[in-house]
């Protein structure tokens, strides 16, 4: 036996069995929290449509042009019929540190790529579920989807929208991952979540160069991780250079400084999110000096690999002026 929720699949199962059989099977593949949320949404959708909307409208998008996909305001786009929307977490807090004194990278690109464990698995949950459900219809999502995922997986119950906008579940804190599954079937849902943030402002106090401008409401222009994975410039911004702080890959202080994530947490085990151990351990001279083929290999696999071997080494050198990671003279 695999330890997973088996149906009989000639005798259907009422939606309400249904639903927590597939939360078993979403459980039995790793996922935690799960949780279901009924097609169109309650109240907050819309108000987290509008913030979009907002948020589009200022430029805080910087030149994430596909986050203004319509799609992403019309999860019908997304699957026709549409009812429910099974969102899931993928726990990827593991229990190790960065070596003292080496250039930093993102807890989320530690391990393999998310995109592809989390794709594969929900696939896995899409096919079991149309055995189950003869006839009905399912789509996988993951954060490459133009879905409104945070705001599906507040209205699933996983936890609520943080002022940092990162997800936070009570117990797990933010580092986790979420997938989405969408299907035509009306499954009961469950109660959304309600935030806990309350009066704390320690994320927008933390970010070194005021990226988080309100409660909620993050600038990407502002942002490290942003200028470091996605901005194509031959240069950083002189005001994200002077604070980048070690960072050379993504940005973990708005969840680092969050109290939820100062509480004892969950360590995942699962062989996919164990850090790469050079990862653990990056030192910028070493760095430096590999080629595009040395980087090619040691991104395999990896989400980090949107990140081109030339947009390492700027970062690097933009890290390492700062006296992070080996000392950096121009040649």
């Amino acid at each position: 036996m695999d330890g997973l929720y088996r149906l009989p699949l000639n005798a259907p199962l009422p939606l309400d069995a249904l639903a927590t059989a597939l939360r078993s099977r979403a459980e039995a593949l790793g996922f935690a929290p799960v949780g279901l949320a009924a097609v169109p949404g309650g109240p907050r959708l819309p108000l987290r449509t509008a913030a979009l909307e907002r948020w589009l409208a200022a430029g805080h998008q910087g030149g994430m042009a596909w986050m203004n996909d319509p799609r992403r305001r019309r999860i019908e786009a997304l699957l026709p019929g549409v009812r429910s929307v099974l969102a899931v977490g993928w726990n990827y807090h593991v229990a190790v540190r960065p070596a003292p004194g080496s250039l930093r990278v993102a807890r989320y690109g530690w391990g393999r790529d998310y995109h592809r464990v989390i794709d594969g698995r929900l696939r896995q949950l899409g096919r079991w579920l149309e055995q189950a459900a003869p006839g009905s219809s399912w789509r996988a999502c993951v954060d490459s989807a133009p879905l409104l995922d945070k705001a599906w997986a507040e209205e699933a119950g996983l936890g609520w929208i943080g002022k940092n906008g990162n997800l936070i579940h009570r117990r797990r804190g933010s580092w986790l991952l979420l997938g989405h599954l969408l299907t035509s079937l009306p499954l009961p849902p469950d109660r959304p979540a309600e935030p806990l943030c309350g009066a704390c402002s320690a994320c927008l106090e933390a970010c070194p160069t005021g990226a988080i401008v309100e409660p909620f409401v993050v600038d990407a222009r502002r942002c490290i991780a942003y200028h470091t994975i996605e901005n194509r410039d031959a240069e950083l911004p002189a005001p994200i250079r002077a604070q980048l702080s070690g960072w050379v890959a993504g940005c973990d202080i708005c969840q680092e400084v969050c109290p939820w994530n100062r509480q004892p947490l969950p360590a995942s085990t699962e062989p996919d999110v164990q850090p790469r151990p050079w990862l653990l351990d990056l030192r910028g001279a070493e760095a430096l000096g590999w080629s595009d083929a040395a980087w090619d290999e040691r991104l395999r696999a990896s989400a980090l690999r949107r990140i081109r071997p030339w947009m390492w080494r700027r970062n690097l050198r933009a890290a390492m002026a700062g006296g992070w990671g080996n000392a950096w003279t121009d040649p």
